[in-house]
C-alpha cells in the first residue's frame, strides 16, 4: 500500500513538469506592458467621459423620466450574470466529480471574480449622486429588494475571490523559487501569500475542507445573487417585467453568458500562453455540451417568459409583445433569439463544431446576444408607462444611448479585461498541483485496486 499522493516523487515530478510549462506564462512582459497601456490609455477616455457625467448630471445620457434604466442597467445585469459561471463551473460540476473541469476551474474563478467586482461599480454609474451611495447601508431597509442586491453581489464576491485564492495557495508555494526573470517583489509576493506551505498531507486536508465549505457555500450566495436581481424588476407592475419566471429565467440566462465567457477565455489562454496540452479539443468539446444543456434550458424559460402573457394577453402585455415581436425592437429580438441562441445550439450539436476555433466564434456571438438580451429585457417595457406621455420632447420619449453613455459603459469592459490580465499575467491560470495529484492517482491506481480486491 503506498502512502500519501502528494508526498510521492510522482506527484514532485509531475508538479515540476506542470509548473514548468504554466510559469513561463506569468510575469511582467513587454507584451504586458504594451496591452496594459492600451487598455488604460482607453480607460482614461471612458474615465474623462464619466467625469462629465458626474459633473453635469445624468442629463448627458439618454436617460429621461419616461426611460429611466438604460444601457448602465442592462450593463449591471449582464455583469451580474457572467459572473455566475464560477459557480457553474467550480461548484455543480467540481462536486459532481467531473475531473475534466480541474484546467478550467481557476478560469472560471477568475471570470467571476473579474465580473461581479465591476458588478459593483457598473451600478454606480447609473447613480446621479453616487456620494450617497453609503446612504444604501446606514439607513438601508429589509424591505429594498437594492439592499438585498448589494448585499449579495457584495458577498458573492468575497466568496468568489477567495475561491480564487485559496486552491491557489499550493502553487503560489511551488512557484515562488521558479520564476525566471520576473521582479523580485513577484517571487516575494508568492511566498508571502503562500503562508509557509509545505506540501505536506495535513495542509491538504485542511485546503479541501476549506474549499468544499466555500463551494457549498457560494451555490446559494450565486443563485440570489440573481435571484434578487430578477426581482428588481419582478416585485413592479410593469409589463414585460411583472413575472414570477425572472428567477430562474434570470439564472439560465446567466449560465450561458457566462458559459461563452470561460470559453472565449480558453481559447485565448490555450494560444496566448501555450497549454494546448492542458486546454485540449476534450475540454472544449466537453464544455461545448455544459454549453448545449444551459443554453437549451434557456431556451424553455424563453418561451414560457412570452407564451404565458402572449396567451392571456393583457392590455399592457399585448402592447409590449408587439413591440417585441413586430414593432421597433422586433429585428433586434428576433435577432438574437435567432442567431444567438437557437442557431448557434444546432451548430453546437455537432462534434465537429465542438473545436475551439468554432467554439470561439460561437461563443463571441452568444455573449454579444446575451449583452443585448438585458437590453431588451430592460428598456423596451418601459417605452409604454401606465399614465400617458403629454406634452413632452419627443427625445424624452424615445431612449437613445448618447456618446458619453456609450463609453461610460465600455469602461465597464475594460476594467474587466484589466482584473482578467493581471489576475492572468501575475498568478498562475492552471491549477498545478491538482493536474499534478491527478496524474500521480494514475499510478497509485494499480495499487489501490489491488489492497481492494484482498
Amino acid at each position: 500500500m503506498p502512502g500519501s499522493v502528494f508526498s510521492s516523487e510522482k506527484y514532485r515530478e509531475k508538479l515540476d513538469s506542470i509548473s514548468a510549462d504554466v510559469l513561463k506564462n506569468v510575469g511582467i512582459s513587454k507584451g504586458f506592458i504594451i496591452w496594459m497601456g492600451i487598455l488604460f490609455a482607453a480607460l482614461a477616455v471612458c474615465i474623462y467621459a464619466y467625469s462629465l457625467q458626474l459633473k453635469t448630471g445624468l442629463g448627458v445620457t439618454g436617460l429621461r423620466d419616461v426611460t429611466s434604466w438604460g444601457m448602465y442597467i442592462a450593463n449591471f445585469v449582464f455583469f451580474v450574470a457572467t459572473s455566475l459561471v464560477g459557480m457553474l463551473i467550480s461548484c455543480v460540476l467540481g462536486l459532481s466529480g467531473a475531473k475534466w473541469v480541474k484546467p478550467i476551474s481557476r478560469i472560471a474563478e477568475i471570470i467571476a471574480v473579474a465580473f461581479a467586482a465591476v458588478a459593483g461599480l457598473v451600478i454606480i454609474s447609473d447613480m446621479g449622486r453616487p456620494d450617497r451611495l453609503p446612504y444604501v447601508f446606514i439607513f438601508g431597509r429589509v424591505q429594498s429588494p437594492i439592499l438585498w442586491d448589494v448585499s449579495v453581489v457584495t458577498t458573492y464576491f468575497v466568496l468568489s475571490l477567495l475561491l480564487w485564492f485559496f486552491p491557489m495557495i499550493p502553487d503560489l508555494a511551488a512557484a515562488k523559487d521558479k520564476l525566471q526573470g520576473q521582479p523580485k517583489f513577484l517571487s516575494k509576493a508568492y511566498e508571502l501569500l503562500s503562508f509557509r506551505w509545505n506540501h505536506n498531507e495535513m495542509q491538504y486536508k485542511i485546503m479541501a475542507q476549506g474549499v468544499r465549505i466555500l463551494l457549498i457555500l457560494i451555490i446559494p450566495t450565486a443563485f440570489a445573487i440573481h435571484t434578487v436581481t430578477s426581482w428588481l424588476f419582478a416585485v413592479t407592475p410593469r409589463a414585460g417585467w411583472d413575472s414570477t419566471i425572472f428567477g430562474p429565467y434570470f439564472i439560465s440566462g446567466a449560465f450561458v453568458s457566462g458559459t461563452a465567457a470561460v470559453i472565449i477565455a480558453m481559447y485565448f489562454y490555450r494560444k496566448s500562453y501555450n497549454l494546448s496540452k492542458y486546454l485540449t479539443d476534450s475540454h472544449f468539446d466537453k464544455i461545448g455540451k455544459v454549453f448545449i444543456l444551459v443554453s437549451l434550458l434557456y431556451i424553455y424559460f424563453n418561451i414560457n417568459e412570452f407564451l404565458v402573457p402572449g396567451y392571456k394577453l393583457k392590455t399592457a402585455d399585448a402592447i409590449h409583445l408587439g413591440e417585441l415581436f413586430t414593432g421597433e425592437y422586433a429585428f433586434l429580438f428576433w435577432g438574437i433569439q435567432i442567431f444567438g441562441l437557437i442557431i448557434p445550439v444546432f451548430l453546437m450539436l455537432f462534434r465537429s463544431i465542438r473545436k475551439p476555433l468554432p467554439m470561439l466564434l460561437i461563443s463571441i456571438v452568444m455573449l454579444a446576444a446575451a449583452w443585448l438580451k438585458r437590453y431588451i429585457i430592460v428598456v423596451p417595457p418601459q417605452a409604454h408607462p401606465y399614465l400617458p406621455v403629454q406634452n413632452v420632447p419627443v427625445e424624452w420619449v424615445v431612449y437613445k444611448p448618447t456618446v458619453i453613455e456609450s463609453l461610460v459603459t465600455l469602461a465597464s469592459i475594460l476594467l474587466v479585461l484589466i482584473i482578467v490580465t493581471l489576475l492572468s499575467k501575475l498568478f498562475p491560470v492552471i491549477p498545478m498541483w491538482e493536474l499534478a495529484e491527478e496524474e500521480a492517482e494514475k499510478v497509485f491506481e494499480p495499487f489501490f485496486r489491488g489492497s481492494n480486491t484482498m
